[in-house]
């Protein structure tokens, strides 16, 4: 007889460190030690709630816009929680808090870090201004809202990836296709996909620094325009035309990433681009751009140091419990959600906080935010480790306890027993 899938015997039941309390002094057991069976194997997860100085978010904000220069400090009712990173293929990337912000400054400082960082972590809007740039409005899994407006798209890709996708679908309806970017500017008929496509030089030159062919770099400055750009008038970034290639009645489409922006034009008889009604074909591919973003969303990863002293929650011999994590005996879990384990020193990990129930993060005057953890493994591994072998207590024993309030799973996060490679073994 086959054995049944996994989903019809993994217990009804995870017990998450939301609300667990912590084990502060560190000496103690954690707040729940729990035994079950997952599959036919005895497991135990260990629960508890860190206390995390050093912790922080990365926030990924998916946008062209130009929200501020890298290494500028960005602020919450005046105080630096963080600062601008570098930024991503099609988004822009901050890093808030850490233990100088909390800790390390003004009283005030920390406060509004934590109160920042706290309100992030259980998915609510933060807003920040950004030292020499924007105003942004950040919550989890939500379009970013720069300087009051709404953001919509992330883009379909650089200004080259762009005449890269769409190149062929351009072909006899245009002349010259110039898509306009922040980082690199494509020019169709002078890209490899319009070599390919034997499409002949148009003879427009824009403006900045030439890559390889049909790529521009610096063709404006950052901003809230196209593509990135602080460009409204597309027509500024174009440097030149020349005569001897260019001629009249020549169709030029300038589009932005996203297909937010763009306009039609032709050339007069002195090689002028005029304004002119964009035929259906190419408002179709325009719009096909559109179709291709994904939406605009925010990001919110927790990141912390779990490599402290909580181990000792888990186990008198601490570093038994880092090399288990490392040697994926051990698996953690933060609310229930995956995390991240950075490699190296430690247990640093990091969680997409929209994958964790609503409001599973506290905090503490240290200043510091508390957050859920669970560590899950063997039994027989966790008792090879040094765990707390006195104190593990059967999951139908806590369930029963009545400490426990119930939510659903989200139905996008794995079992927490379950993830693929679990326990080193396949």
């Amino acid at each position: 007889m086959a054995a049944p899938p996994p989903e019809a015997i993994k217990p009804a039941s995870f017990v998450t460190g939301i609300g667990a309390g912590t084990t502060y002094p560190d000496y103690k057991p954690a707040p729940f030690i729990v035994s079950s069976q997952y599959d036919g194997v005895d497991m135990v997860t260990v629960v508890t709630e860190g206390i995390f100085s050093y912790c922080g978010v990365k926030v990924k904000i998916d946008t062209d816009r130009h929200l501020g220069p890298e290494q500028a400090p960005v602020r919450v009712n005046g105080e630096a929680i963080g600062h601008v990173t570098t930024a991503e293929y099609g988004s822009q990337m901050l890093s808030l808090g850490g233990v100088h912000h909390l800790t390390g400054g003004s009283k005030k400082e920390g406060t509004v870090t934590c109160d920042a960082l706290l309100a992030l972590c259980n998915k609510q809007p933060v807003t920040v201004q950004i030292d020499g740039g924007a105003a942004v409005t950040i919550q989890a899994d939500r379009a970013p809202i720069v300087n009051g407006v709404p953001e919509a798209r992330m883009r379909v890709g650089c200004g080259s990836a762009t005449i890269g996708i769409f190149a062929k679908q351009w072909l006899g309806h245009a002349d010259e296709v110039i898509v306009v970017d922040d980082h690199i500017t494509g020019v169709l008929s002078e890209h490899q996909a319009g070599r390919f496509l034997d499409m002949p030089l148009a003879g427009i030159r824009v403006r900045g620094r030439k890559s390889t062919p049909g790529r521009y770099f610096q063709v404006a400055e950052p901003g809230l325009g196209w593509g990135g750009t602080n460009v409204s008038d597309p027509l500024e970034i174009i440097e030149s035309i020349d005569a001897k290639t260019a001629w009249p009645g020549m169709r030029l489409l300038m589009v932005s990433t996203t297909g937010e922006h763009s306009a039609w034009y032709v050339l007069d008889d002195n090689l002028k681009p005029q304004p002119a009604a964009m035929p259906a074909p190419i408002t179709k591919v325009v719009e096909r751009i559109a179709e291709n973003c994904e939406p605009s969303l925010c990001t919110v990863l927790f990141m912390a140091g779990a490599g402290g002293s909580l181990r000792a929650g888990v186990t008198e011999n601490p570093v038994r419990l880092t090399l288990s994590v490392k040697d994926r005996l051990t698996r953690v879990t933060a609310g229930g959600a995956p995390v991240f384990v950075w490699p190296g020193g430690g247990i640093t990990y990091m969680v997409d906080v929209a994958r964790m129930p609503d409001n599973s993060f506290g905090y503490v005057p240290t200043p510091a935010l508390v957050a859920p953890i669970e560590f899950t493994m063997r039994r027989d591994d966790y008792a090879a480790l040094g765990g707390h072998m006195d104190y593990v207590v059967q999951l139908d024993d806590v369930l029963q306890g009545g400490r426990l309030s119930r939510q659903s799973q989200p139905a996008d996060n794995p079992w927490p027993a379950a993830l693929p490679g679990f326990g080193g073994r396949a």
